[in-house]
């Protein structure tokens, strides 16, 4: 999977949120807000190739939680981008 083109982490307010940048993207009616744990996901997978185990993996690295939670949690949030469209 990978981010779709266009779509952009911004810090707004102290809270992060996936906005669509240029006209091809003008239909996306939905902001995505997310949390620290799944900003640092995106950012970490922006421009690369991934999968669910790459996001549960970060989790583990990153938060030193048990790999099972990871990959329900990461299962989760990308099962989410997926829906609004944000990943391919």
């Amino acid at each position: 999977m990978k981010i779709v083109d266009g779509f952009k982490l911004r810090e707004v307010c102290g809270e992060f949120v996936v906005v669509p940048e240029g006209s091809k993207l003008v239909n996306f009616n939905k902001m995505l807000s997310l949390n620290e744990s799944a900003a640092f996901l995106w950012k970490a997978v922006e421009g690369k190739d991934f999968d669910v185990q790459t996001l549960a993996d970060l989790l583990v690295k990153e938060y030193e939680i048990d790999s099972a939670l990871a990959l329900s949690d990461a299962g989760k949030i990308l099962d989410k981008w997926v829906e609004i469209g944000v990943v391919r």
